[in-house]
């Protein structure tokens, strides 16, 4: 992708402006959570600070990257076996679920331009979903709490494909079955890279959302979407 091109396709219609009724029937966009429709990357980064600094143990360079792709369990089982921690599995995430509730309840809110967004698509005939590995002790509440909860047709998590990770497309592929729409058929809104490649592998159009989270792998990230945002109102009309 080129720096032309890097903000818009050239095929796509974006903007502010909303789309014509129907325009976007049978086609589906799968939301990732975290990142993208949710400004809320920073709660982990100050959960992962907080946990690991009441055990004494600084947080390493590295921990943010290894663990952007996994589910809420095999982050626990990974930070066990990396800091020998004595705790199970079950209660590492029961202290990081009471550490983030709060903030998915109360604090976290939409990216700016989502919900204008999603309830244009939703207007244009669009089918939508939401692709998380979010927990939904942690999604349900952030979603209802930036009220877009009413706004999607299907909502599936890591946890409903067998724990399998966004590093493969099982996810996004349950996605597109639960909304009808063929994959090919499907844009995938997505902020970390693994994610988009395994969306891409399905066949899905890709579109980027930048989060301080992926910073280091921007340049990837503008080579494989079709297209990139800093919010969503410039994101795509038409589908």
């Amino acid at each position: 992708m080129t720096m032309d091109n890097a903000t818009h396709a050239t095929d796509t219609a974006v903007g502010t402006t909303a789309s014509p009724a129907g325009i976007n029937a049978g086609k589906g966009a799968i939301f990732d959570l975290d990142g993208t429709l949710l400004d809320s990357m920073g709660v982990w980064d100050q959960v992962d600070e907080d946990f690991l600094s009441k055990r004494g143990i600084p947080v390493p360079a590295d921990y943010a990257t290894t663990i952007a792709a996994m589910q809420f369990r095999q982050i626990a089982e990974y930070t066990i076996a990396r800091f020998g921690l004595p705790e199970t599995p079950e209660q590492i995430m029961a202290e990081w679920d009471g550490m983030g509730r709060h903030m998915y309840e109360h604090v976290v809110e939409a990216k700016p331009g989502a919900l204008d967004y999603l309830a244009d698509l939703k207007a244009s005939g669009a089918r939508l979903a939401v692709a998380t590995s979010l927990p939904p002790a942690l999604r349900e509440p952030a979603m209802r709490h930036v009220g877009i909860a009413h706004l999607f047709d299907a909502t599936v998590s890591v946890d409903d494909v067998g724990d399998v990770g966004k590093d493969r497309p099982d996810v996004y592929l349950l996605a597109a079955e639960r909304l009808g729409v063929a994959p090919h058929d499907c844009t995938v809104f997505e902020d970390l890279l693994v994610g988009m490649r395994s969306a891409r592998s399905a066949g899905m159009r890709v579109w980027a959302m930048h989060d301080d989270s992926s910073a280091a792998d921007w340049p990837a990230i503008c080579d494989l979407a079709d297209g990139v945002l800093f919010d969503f109102t410039a994101a795509p009309r038409i589908l």
